[in-house]
Parts: structure tokens; C-alpha cells; sequence
């Protein structure tokens, strides 16, 4: 087993990172709380032990993201949020971005650095939604550059709100949901979409049901698509999808609760993913827009793999969701921030076909792997009860969703390991080597495949 200290080579070591403390196995993690205003008031409080007081929780990140790096004790050291044990150091101001700086090999593993550079290349979140996300796009990575690249030659700022690209990256993601889960991912075949605007009134619903009709293909999806978009800069947009949102509730107040045998498919769900939506955003074409897009529930421990470029949006829910570390967010809709159409036209994809899964490895120790084609991260993921190993190698962080763990290293100076309760996480560098959790409880462990 090579350890960081075999592996180190003139680098600065994680010692240089923290002064006064040798080399940890794990680090304990102090995260950022996202407070979106379509943020749940209890979800996240709840898993870190808060009492709530009415403010939204939307995300909590896990990782070195340069916007919200998560601060890191090494274990002995101050619990984050709590008091130092006697004689141990603090990590005051310290993030584990520093701590990849400060020994990159020894943190990420060569494998890792060769191939991403100094910088850990996932981003771990829990998410908690009580209304809708804005329906979005991420960019595949020669978008993503391109894109990052004009900004910066036009001098718009990097924290200015007229930004679209924020950094050099695609954003592929994956959620498994903690609780029953709600989204929207990927467009429907045309004759599903024409089934759902058929007999709706309004302009837009009209114009959008006849190029579908006339070009009922992936051209029609994406024109029909587009013709949205850009009815947001119409003057009478709203008055028009008024119209249209009666006419869903019309039909939603005499549609069976179950198609007759043989008959069409209710409209049932995706009638009230409209409403909602048109409720929570009046006036805002994306309500009409989820009648194009594959409507997904997920119940605990299932998935879906977010695709850079498919249109998405998550609706309600709690759910651990890891993607490639990047802040790139194009919105279509349902958001009162920037809408880019034209940058988003051009990174989507209108391809019908239903929401991707990634693939699940389930080998019986209690832990499932997550798998989606992208090399950047993996999960895994459930209840373990008894002595696990984990991924043996690069960048880990291990997350208690509930009961009671401890993380021991496989090596002589491991120690007692490290115990994580419910909300609690920690990051275990590439030179920790092997390791196993043990005891009772729901674990995540982000990796890099």
C-alpha cells in the first residue's frame, strides 16, 4: 500500500497546511448551508441536529468547490461547530481546497492530479427542496470553455448576476433521493408532448402543438422548445398562458383518475406539475414547458444521472446529489434569475428519450455503487450494519445520513477511527489508503471511479 508519504515528491505537505498537526487519516468537515429561497425549512436542520427558525436550507456542499469550500479539523482536532479537545490544534480558516494545494499527491492520488489537475473534481451535496428549482441546462465541457472564455474576453465579472459561465467546466450530476423525490429530466417522444397540449387554449400552446405536428421529431422538440424560450419577452405572455393554465385545470378537474382500458393516457401528473409550477411563477412560459419533459419520482435510494445538456429541473424533496465541480447554470425558466436563451439553445440537448439512470452495482454489503458514465465521481450509498470497506484509493467523503459510524483506516497507525453521527461528514485523503466503516447507520461515500 503506497501511502501520501511515498508518494510525496518536493510538494508541500498537508503538515505545512496545518501547523502543528501531523498528517490525519480524516479530516472532519465544516459545510456551507445554501439558503435558496426554494429551500426546505426543516430537511437539512433536521439532519444536522438545528433547531429550524423559517429560513429555507437549500443545499449543503461537501467539497472544494472555490464558492463554498468545506473547513477541516483534522480528526482529533476541534470538532467543527464544537470545542477542541485538550491539546489539539484548530483549523481556523482552513479549507480542504488548502489542503489539496498544500499536497496534492498525497490528497488526491497521482491517478487523480494527472488527470484533473490540482483540484478535487466532484462537488457532494445534500438537497432540500419545498418549491422548484429553475428549469436548467449544465454545458458538456467544449460549451463550457467556449462560453467562460467570451465572458471573460467581454470583462464581464466573475460575480457579476449578467454572468452565464462561471468556470471552464461541465456539470454532469446524479441524485439519489434521501426522501420521495420529484423532477423533471429529458423531453418526451412528440406524440406523448401532442397528447398533453392537445385541446389546451393560448397562443404559445398552439404554436408549440403545430410545429410538433408538422415536424414531429427531435428539430420539432427543439423549435418547439425555443418558441418558449422566447415567448418570455412577449408583452401579453402572461395574459396568454393564463388562458392555457385554465384550460390544464379545466382538464385536470374532469380527467379519470385512470385511463380506460385500451383509452389514452391520464394527463393527471403532468396537469399538476403545471399548476404548480404556474403557482409558484406565474407568468413564466416554464410552466408549459414541463408538459415537454419526462416527469420522475423517486422514492428513497433510487437515482437519476443528469446528463450535461438536458433540460431538468428538481420540483420537491431531499436528496444526496454529486456532480462534476462547477457553478455552470443555464436557466430556461421558473427563476428570477438570468435567463440566457440563446447560450442555453446552444448547450441543449433535445434528444426525446427517457430520464437517464446510472447503473447500480448492489455486491450485498449494504452499500450500493452509483455508476454514471462520467469519469469526475461515483457514489456509494445505503445502510450498513457490520465492517464495510470503502474505496481503497483517491479524494473520499463519507457523510452519516443517520445512526452511528466509525471510519478506521487499514494500517498500523490508524488509531481507534473516527466516529460520524447523523449530519456529520469527513474527508479521507488519497495517502489514508484502505478504509473501513463500521457500525449501524446510512453512509455516502463520494469517490472518484
Amino acid at each position: 500500500m503506497t501511502s501520501a508519504a511515498d508518494e510525496r515528491s518536493g510538494e508541500a505537505s498537508v503538515d505545512d497546511a496545518l501547523p502543528g498537526a501531523r498528517p490525519s487519516s480524516f479530516y472532519r468537515l465544516e459545510n456551507t448551508v445554501q439558503r435558496y429561497d426554494w429551500g426546505s425549512t426543516s430537511a437539512i436542520q433536521d439532519l444536522l441536529g438545528v433547531v429550524p427558525d423559517g429560513r429555507p436550507a437549500a443545499e449543503l456542499w461537501m467539497g472544494a468547490h472555490p464558492l463554498a469550500p468545506s473547513r477541516v479539523v483534522p480528526d482529533g482536532g476541534a470538532r467543527p461547530g464544537g470545542t477542541s479537545h485538550p491539546g489539539a490544534e484548530t483549523a481556523s480558516g482552513t479549507t480542504l481546497a488548502d489542503l489539496v494545494r498544500a499536497d496534492p499527491v498525497g490528497v488526491l492520488g497521482q491517478r487523480v492530479l494527472d488527470q484533473y489537475g490540482p483540484r478535487l473534481p466532484y462537488l457532494l451535496k445534500v438537497l432540500a427542496a419545498d418549491r422548484a428549482l429553475s428549469l436548467q441546462v449544465h454545458p458538456r465541457p467544449h460549451l463550457a470553455r467556449a462560453g467562460f472564455n467570451r465572458e471573460n474576453r467581454e470583462g464581464v465579472a466573475r460575480d457579476s448576476p449578467l454572468r452565464s459561465f462561471h468556470d471552464d467546466q461541465h456539470k454532469p450530476e446524479m441524485v439519489v433521493a434521501v426522501s420521495r423525490f420529484e423532477g423533471l429530466s429529458g423531453f418526451r417522444r412528440p406524440a406523448r408532448i401532442l397528447e398533453l397540449l392537445d385541446g389546451l387554449d393560448g397562443a404559445l400552446a398552439g404554436r408549440m402543438r403545430d410545429t410538433l405536428r408538422a415536424r414531429p421529431t427531435e428539430a420539432g422538440v427543439r423549435e418547439a422548445f425555443t418558441l418558449a424560450l422566447h415567448a418570455r419577452a412577449e408583452p401579453d405572455v402572461a395574459a396568454d398562458l393564463a388562458l392555457t393554465v385554465a384550460s390544464v385545470r379545466a382538464r385536470a378537474g374532469r380527467e379519470p383518475a385512470a385511463p380506460a382500458p385500451g383509452g389514452r393516457r391520464t394527463s393527471r401528473r403532468a396537469d399538476a406539475t403545471v399548476l404548480a409550477l404556474a403557482e409558484q411563477h406565474p407568468g413564466d412560459p416554464g410552466a408549459v414547458v414541463s408538459l415537454m419533459l419526462n416527469r420522475v419520482t423517486l422514492e428513497p435510494g433510487e437515482s437519476m444521472f443528469v446528463p450535461s445538456g438536458h433540460v431538468h429541473a428538481y420540483l420537491s424533496g431531499c436528496a444526496v446529489e454529486i456532480m462534476a465541480s462547477s457553478d455552470n447554470v443555464l436557466r430556461a425558466g421558473l427563476t428570477s434569475k438570468l435567463v440566457d436563451v440563446n447560450a442555453l439553445l446552444e448547450c441543449a440537448t433535445c434528444t426525446p428519450g427517457p430520464a437517464a439512470r446510472p447503473r447500480l452495482v448492489d455486491d450485498g454489503t449494504g452499500l450500493v455503487a452509483y455508476r454514471a458514465p462520467v469519469a469526475e465521481f461515483a457514489l456509494r450509498a445505503g445502510r450498513v450494519a457490520g465492517a464495510v470497506p470503502l474505496p481503497a484509493a483517491g479524494p473520499r467523503v463519507v457523510l452519516c445520513l443517520d445512526g452511528a459510524v466509525t471510519l478506521a483506516a487499514d494500517r498500523a497507525d490508524a488509531g481507534a477511527g473516527t466516529r460520524l453521527v447523523r449530519g456529520e461528514s469527513v474527508f479521507v485523503p488519497h495517502g489514508t489508503g484502505a478504509v473501513v466503516v463500521d457500525g449501524e447507520g446510512d453512509v455516502v461515500v463520494a469517490y472518484v471511479p
